[in-house]
This record gives C-alpha cells, sequence and structure tokens, in this order.
C-alpha cells in the first residue's frame, strides 16, 4: 500500500511528537542494546508506517533503540528469511504483514515455514480493503455489480496491486463466492491500477481503504464495499461486502513476529509494551488515518488468526490456480 507522501510526513510527525514515557518493567535485561524491526516494504509504504510507529514506541519504553530495517522483495519472503536466519534472541524482529498468510500458498520453494520459524509477538492493527468502480460504472452496489457481472460473464474487469497479493486474492475471493467471472488485471502497485479505473481502462479493482479514501471522498471513485465483517467507522455509510455475500471477509493485517525460540519473557515483555501503545491516543489516531484500528491480542491469540488466515487464504489461492515465480 503506497502512502501519498503529504500523508506519510503527517505520519512521521505524528510518530516523532509520541509522548517520552517512563520505561516499563522489562524482563531481565532485556533490551541491552539496539533492536532491528524488519520491514519487507520500501519506506513510506504502509506497512513501513506501522512498523515506524511501534518501533518509536517501543524506543521511549524500552530504552534502547528499535531501528526499522526495510527489505522488500519477493513478496516480503526476502524480510522474513532474514528473521528466520537471525539469532533467536530478541534484537531482530519482523513486521509481519498480511503477505505472510499468503505466501506459503503462493510460492513453491521457500527456505521456512512462516508458522514453524516465526514466533508471534504482538498484532498491531487490523484494515480493510474496498471494492471500488469508476463512478459512471453502471453498478451502484454489490448487488448491482454482482447481477451486471453475471449477466456480463468474462466482460468485466478487475484490478489488483499485482499477481498473488492479498487485494487479487481478496479480489478472487470475492468470485467465487458471488459466482461471477471477471478478468484479473494485476498491476505494479496500487496507483496505477487506482489511475486506470478513474480512466475507465478497467471497471473495478480492490485496494486498501487506506490508499483510496482521499479518491472516494473526492467522487473519483465509487465505492461499492469494505471488505471487513464490519463497515469502516471513517465510512460508516459504506456497506460490508459481507452484508450481501454472508461470510466474505478479507482483512489487512499487521503484527510482529521473531525467530523461533526466542525466549519466552523477551515475547512477553515485547507484546506487553505493544498492546500498551495501541491504547495510546497518539498511536489509534495514526492508525485510523491508515483506516485501521489497534487489534492487541497475546502471542498465543496471534498465532491462531496467523494459523486461521493461512489456511482461508490458502484454500482460495489453490482454488483459482495462482502462482508466483
Amino acid at each position: 500500500m503506497a502512502v501519498p507522501r503529504r500523508k506519510f510526513l503527517h505520519l512521521a510527525a505524528g510518530v516523532a511528537a509520541l509522548p517520552a514515557l517512563a520505561r516499563g518493567a522489562v524482563a531481565a535485561d532485556y533490551p541491552a542494546r539496539p533492536v532491528r524491526l524488519i520491514c519487507g516494504f520500501v519506506a513510506g509504504s504502509g506497512s513501513d508506517i506501522y512498523a515506524r510507529l511501534i518501533a518509536q514506541w517501543l524506543s521511549q519504553r524500552l530504552g534502547q533503540s528499535v531501528v526499522v530495517e526495510n527489505r522488500p522483495g519477493a513478496g516480503t519472503n526476502v524480510a522474513t528469511e532474514a528473521v528466520v536466519n537471525a539469532p533467536p534472541d530478541g534484537y531482530t524482529l519482523l513486521m509481519i504483514s498480511t503477505a505472510a498468510f499468503t505466501n506459503a500458498s503462493l510460492y513453491d520453494n521457500l527456505s521456512f515455514n512462516f508458522i514453524r520459524d516465526v514466533a508471534p509477538v504482538a498484532s498491531v492493527a487490523r484494515g480493510a480493503f474496498v471494492v471500488v468502480v469508476n463512478p459512471s460504472f453502471a453498478a451502484k452496489t454489490v448487488p448491482e455489480f454482482i447481477a451486471y457481472a453475471k449477466a456480463n460473464p468474462g466482460k468485466v474487469s478487475m484490478a489488483s496491486a499485482g499477481t498473488g497479493t492479498v487485494t487479487h486474492v481478496a479480489g478472487e475471493m470475492f468470485k467465487a463466492m458471488a459466482g461471477v467471472q471477471m478478468v484479473h488485471v494485476p498491476y505494479r502497485g496500487e496507483p496505477p491500477g487506482l489511475t486506470d479505473i478513474m480512466a475507465g481502462q478497467v471497471q473495478a479493482g480492490v485496494f486498501t481503504l487506506a490508499g483510496s479514501s482521499e479518491l472516494i471522498r473526492s467522487g473519483k471513485l465509487h465505492a461499492l464495499g469494505v471488505t471487513t465483517a464490519q463497515r469502516s467507522e471513517l465510512f460508516p455509510d459504506i456497506p460490508a461486502v459481507g452484508e450481501f455475500l454472508p461470510g466474505y471477509e478479507a482483512s489487512l493485517w499487521n503484527g510482529v513476529g521473531a525467530p523461533r525460540d526466542t525466549p519466552a519473557d523477551v515475547v512477553a515483555t515485547l507484546n506487553k509494551e505493544i498492546n500498551a501503545g495501541l491504547l495510546d491516543p497518539t498511536i489509534k489516531a495514526q492508525l485510523a488515518t491508515l483506516a485501521s484500528f489497534p487489534a492487541p491480542m497475546t502471542p498465543a491469540e496471534y498465532k491462531t488468526v496467523i494459523a486461521q488466515e493461512t489456511e482461508k487464504w490458502g484454500k482460495v489461492i489453490r482454488a483459482a490456480g495462482i502462482k508466483v515465480e
């Protein structure tokens, strides 16, 4: 998810303004030196901003610098592999995105098993995707869109941020549950896909709500529905797709992980401090600008989410025959 430069600068300023807080109780002497938080996306992306919010908070709470290190590539697999191969001492952490739940089924020769090799530390936030169309498109609601697609099989195009991205997989799940045939049009990221929908080159697309919000507000895109189970607080008038397709749900998850065998007391310390941050009004406000809301959990609860999401998206990917080289 690309974040507009103005919004990125605003969020960065907000991160810097987070209040200095007293050091919380920590396990033994951890951390005794700086910690790396590796992010599989470029600077300025949504996951990068989540990472910097958490890194700034932890730096203040733990009394040691937590530095974000961007390692994009191979759908976040480069970053994950770096963390999996790092010493399990709590000094190398991973910013987990929803891509972690789809990669196991998209790639045949991964050098790691995410569920086995990454220890869940803390869930951070949960956000929405949104199904959008050109404002002049004939269908204005999800039922109308489904009816139109059924009446014109194979003639409706649905854009995504790229083959194998969660926006693509969420679109494939929509197609399967609605029983419609649409042509998938992958782009290299969100901006070109959104641009082509506005230009009428493609009819519809599934993209992040954060990346689409300004275009929806300005009337350049029309939103059919958000993909989370409930409506978004940012756009309460936009229905959830699941209101018309019962059981449809696609969330954008972000969290923190560590190499397996990281000491339990270190994981507990990080979980406690991150969850405390998710209650902070400044962080909650920053997440809201990304169309996300805090999702604090215990490591065990987050592990369950990872397993459930991996299974769900694996079924969709296998049914659609999606593969990434």
